[in-house]
């Protein structure tokens, strides 16, 4: 038996275990990697402990992974939705300070206890960790041990199942948020017009900016029968026909510019080819088009980049990303240079370059450790969790920083996920386990039942906000109360049930600014 109970072993033990009944399914459902926290209670109950470290390791790998996902796509996200994530994270923090504060006066619970049952109802140590050093009682602790067994296990359940019981189609809801995708993102065209406009002819195509004025590129141009591939220099003539893409209103505006539209096609020629490339050489991360060697030296021009699903029209000033798929034209001969600068290589893609992620994780400790302070008196961290996440965020936003590239592949992205989770649930798992017994013996089914109902009220608060008020993308939902309530796991919960970046980018739009605003109302419980 104190062979089973090694670390190292009972670890090993407990993920198996976990990722085993993670597959099984009932009516279509399985709870996948988030199975792992279940086994590891039971583990707990019966003497099992893993060290500290799982959890910080853990921590840090996995917040690392999900801002590193969302950095791309979060500033755009908050500028379009920032407020409304905002506006309802405070519509779950203040209900459960509401249900906190109806039972404590409804059936007379000590403050300090209600206080503790809030912070582990919404799982937030930092919370507690503010109420424990304003108020110095332990009932804090008490009644956060209380209630954060079951704010793990209930939040994890409530997202998971909340699409059955909603009866919400997951397909239906990643259709959707496809689609507001790509009306920022239109469908990309392609296009062929005659030349006929008088004001172009004779004219070069760097002359006539057609890029910034129309937002289509022009990938082929046929001439006198013969195709070419176009260059900034080329100039356009009287009848040319040109090949363009861009989106159904972008193109419609090139025929003002250029002429009407033709249905004459181009046929490919043997000396110009359109082929498609991997971003895998990092020297070419956080170049513009513009900057790009390839470009002029081996005469090709970019027509889309397919970046995270979706399809862009590049401009001159377009970034390149580690990971980008660009399609372009150029000369055959020139066909297998550009590969080779460009990398062009999967399994270049899926090796994983440690570095940066150290640096950042470093990065993000520190921005953690600065102590911002309040009004109420008390300074503020973001602390590991939110630095990382901060530093995730920003650094993959920025892409590189000299030999450094912040972003990583969707390969290396998800193996750091899974292996963070699994570090991160054995620990807070066990740790549960040890207490969930004992608090329940001790102090009665009562305040449990107080604890469940403060993690239960704000969520269903949420979903009928969030859909009614907010009409919000149930994904998009489920990633803001799991921000809002600062709960890791139950992010983790809801990543299996889609493809989608929703649940990640709305976690991170709330989780800073939740992480303020529980600590805030930890103290004012503490002083009513």
């Amino acid at each position: 038996m104190e062979f089973l109970t090694t670390d190292y072993i009972a670890f090993f033990i407990i993920v198996a275990l976990g990722m085993a009944l993670g597959k099984v399914k009932f009516k279509g459902l399985s709870l996948d990697i988030s199975a792992v926290i279940f086994v590891a209670i039971i583990f707990g109950h019966f003497g099992v402990s893993l060290p500290a470290i799982f959890q910080q390791i853990g921590l840090i790998l996995f917040m690392f992974s999900v801002g590193t996902q969302a950095g791309p796509g979060f500033f755009e996200a908050f500028k379009s939705k920032g407020l409304q994530f905002i506006a309802l994270s405070i519509m779950i923090i203040a209900s459960a300070l509401l249900t906190t504060l109806a039972l404590r006066y409804a059936f007379g619970f000590d403050k300090y206890l209600m206080t503790g049952l809030f912070t582990g109802a919404i799982t937030s140590a930092s919370g507690l960790a503010a109420a424990v050093e304003l108020s110095g009682s332990p009932l804090v602790s008490i009644g956060f041990g209380l209630a954060y067994p079951f704010g793990i296990i209930g939040i994890i359940l409530f997202v998971r199942l909340s699409p059955r019981f909603l009866k919400i189609s997951v397909e239906g809801e990643e259709e959707k948020y496809n689609k507001d995708i790509h009306a920022d993102y239109p469908q990309l065209l392609y296009r062929n017009f005659i030349v006929e406009n008088p004001n172009v002819i004779g004219k070069s195509l760097s002359e006539l900016e057609i890029r910034r004025v129309t937002h289509t590129n022009i990938s082929k141009i046929l001439r006198d029968s013969e195709p070419i591939t176009p260059t900034s220099a080329t100039t356009l003539e009287q009848n040319d026909i040109i090949r363009a893409a861009g989106t159904e209103d972008d193109l419609h505006t090139l025929t003002f510019l250029i002429g009407p539209e033709t249905s004459v096609p181009i046929p490919d020629s043997k000396k110009y080819v359109v082929r498609s490339f991997l971003i895998s050489n990092r020297e070419n991360v956080g170049h513009t088009i513009a900057e790009s060697v390839f470009l002029h030296r081996y005469n090709a021009t970019v027509t889309s980049i397919r970046r995270s699903g979706i399809d862009i029209i590049p401009s001159a000033a377009t970034r390149l990303r580690f990971g980008d798929k660009i399609t372009l034209s150029a000369p055959d001969e020139n066909i297998a240079k550009i590969g080779e600068l460009l990398g062009d290589s999967r399994d270049e893609l899926d090796q994983i370059d440690f570095l940066p992620i150290a640096v950042g994780v470093l990065v993000g400790i520190f921005i953690g450790q600065i102590q911002i302070p309040l009004w109420t008196g008390m300074d503020f961290s973001l602390g590991l969790t939110g630095g990382v996440l901060v530093s995730a965020l920003v650094l993959s936003r920025i892409g590189r920083t000299g030999n450094i590239v912040w972003n990583v592949s969707g390969t290396t992205n998800q193996y750091l996920r899974q292996l963070g989770l699994i570090f991160f649930l054995t620990y807070i798992g066990t740790q549960a386990g040890q207490t969930i017994w004992k608090t329940i013996l001790e102090h009665g089914f009562a305040m449990i039942l107080a604890g469940a109902i403060i993690s239960l009220v704000p969520m269903f608060t949420a979903v009928f906000l969030g859909r009614k008020l907010f009409k919000m993308n149930l994904l998009s939902l489920l990633g803001a109360i799991t921000g809002s309530m600062t709960s890791t796991p139950a992010l983790s919960a809801v990543e299996p049930l889609t493809k989608t970046n929703a649940p990640q980018e709305a976690y991170a739009a709330v989780y800073p600014f939740s992480l303020v605003l529980i600590i805030i109302v930890s103290q004012i419980l503490v002083s009513l």
